[in-house]
């Protein structure tokens, strides 16, 4: 009898076709988002999971699906999967690393832009029928070139924003758990580490690019923003929750900073509702990793990893690395 899976988003076809070779597929392709109940119901015969960021599996869930042995997030955040509950039931958690990096930073790049030279407010202020003769202060914003950009989170993905810098000239200061090697900081547009504060203080615009944990929930609250210069920008591509959303509407309502970008935001898809009054910030529904290539990378590497997983081998990207050793 082939493995019993659940596709539980909706997903490329060619994806599903794949899968249905080795495993007995049920799949969503009406795109449904289950709630908790219904996610229980549908995993309590499945030996693996091929989910994206929207599911939510904890240790309640988890417990529902005695036959489960591989949950494979179409993500590299996983902050969605109560990883410890899956390690103490044996079940192998996967993500799909690297192969969104590069496109992550270039639209890093897209909206830090955006937000420095308030391009959706001037789009927004042009179809309004505003433009009625060129100004001199007409929606001034702030140059990238010749700048310092600041980066939190200095994985592949911050490494990779780093080196686009260099087209622009700016000095990179960055702050992470743990400082680069020499050469990784060389490969980086020369970065500097310095401490979050400094960063804060020193840079003209900061990416937030750090994974989501309970240590790093409201990396950035008013405290943070208080230390920002009146003419920074901030941009988060990291994850709700890495930023406190009120204290940063308060921050823009305020002109404490001068803009924001955020792809993501707390409690996404529901979002704060007063950054939709805000001219000063560009928002976007968590579309970093959106371009068709990438995307079908993702699918397919989560397909590698549950195929892996359900046979026998270990995964290419296994989280619970306890697992691979048995300790």
């Amino acid at each position: 009898m082939r493995p019993k899976i659940l596709i539980a988003r909706a997903i490329f076809p060619d994806v599903i076709e794949r899968l249905s070779q080795v495993f007995e597929v049920e799949s969503n392709q009406e795109d449904r988002v289950f709630s908790v109940t219904e996610l229980r119901q549908k995993i309590a015969d499945k030996d693996g999971l091929f989910i994206t960021g929207s599911e939510r599996l904890s240790a309640e869930v988890i417990s529902a699906a005695p036959r489960l042995k591989a949950i494979c997030n179409m993500a590299v955040g996983y902050n969605n999967i109560d990883v410890e509950a899956a390690t103490g039931a044996g079940v192998m958690v996967t993500n799909t690393p690297d192969v969104l990096n590069a496109t992550t930073a270039d639209f890093a790049w897209a909206l830090l832009m955006a937000t420095a030279r308030r391009i959706t407010e001037s789009e927004h202020w042009l179809r309004a029928g505003h433009w009625e003769k060129w100004t001199y202060d007409g929606l001034l914003g702030a140059d990238i070139h010749d700048s310092t950009l600041g980066i939190i989170g200095m994985g592949r993905i911050g490494q990779a924003i780093a080196r686009r810098s260099m087209g622009f000239d700016m000095q990179v200061i960055y702050h992470n758990r743990s400082r680069l090697s020499p050469e990784q900081e060389a490969r980086a547009n020369h970065a500097r580490y310095v401490s979050k504060e400094d960063l804060l203080r020193q840079a003209d615009h900061v990416v937030l690019v750090l994974p989501y944990s309970p240590q790093s929930h409201h990396t950035i609250g008013a405290a943070e923003l208080a230390l920002m210069k009146p003419s920074a920008t901030l941009v988060n591509i990291a994850r709700g929750g890495i930023v406190d959303d009120v204290a940063l509407i308060a921050a823009l309502k305020a002109h404490r900073i001068a803009a924001a970008g955020l792809d993501v935001f707390e409690n996404e898809p529901a979002f704060h509702p007063d950054f939709l009054g805000l001219s000063n910030v560009v928002l976007t529904p968590h579309i970093g990793s959106a371009s068709e290539p990438t995307r079908r990378a993702m699918a397919n590497c989560a397909a590698d990893n549950l195929i892996a997983a359900l046979g026998g081998a270990v995964p290419p990207n296994l989280v619970n690395t306890s697992l691979r050793t048995g300790t």
